[in-house]
């Protein structure tokens, strides 16, 4: 994912809204590799929310989960993609410092065809255009269902 600037961090934008790339299958089927995230920095933050939080061990870098529960000292997330690992069952409770913003919208650019072009038929774009953007809804169930594993 892309590096933030300070300023969007710290809330002082003009608007509290960034832009993030998603990179790995972390998230998936809810995320997939190459997903273009709108970030509400600074959102009240609930179970079941995908957000945006800098790395525990790792500041710099960033990454992408679902609030599972609150816990002593912060957050439990995790991925969707229980194969994928890198969440707090690797590095523990995430401190709310570490949590940047709350994802609300998703944007997956269109797909390439084999040959490399962007020629598709027009049912392929009629489809494309339907699933390309979807709001990013706080899942309960998922939550849930994490928590259980």
């Amino acid at each position: 994912m892309p590096e933030l600037s300070q300023e969007t961090e710290r809330g002082s934008a003009v608007l509290p809204l960034g832009v993030a790339e998603v990179t790995g299958p972390s998230m998936v089927p809810t995320l997939h590799h190459g997903d273009r995230l709108l970030v509400h920095y600074g959102a009240r933050l609930r179970v079941g929310d995908v957000v945006v939080l800098r790395h525990p061990f790792q500041q710099d870098l960033l990454v992408v989960k679902r609030i599972a529960e609150r816990r002593d000292g912060g957050w439990w997330v995790l991925g969707d993609n229980a194969y994928a690992g890198g969440d707090s069952t690797d590095y523990g409770v995430v401190p709310d410092e570490l949590v940047l913003g709350k994802v609300r919208f998703r944007f997956r650019p269109r797909p390439r065809t084999a040959d490399g072009g962007g020629q598709r038929s027009p049912l392929a774009l009629a489809r494309w255009i339907v699933s390309a953007a979807r709001p990013v809804l706080c899942d309960r169930s998922a939550s849930r269902r994490l928590r259980a594993r």
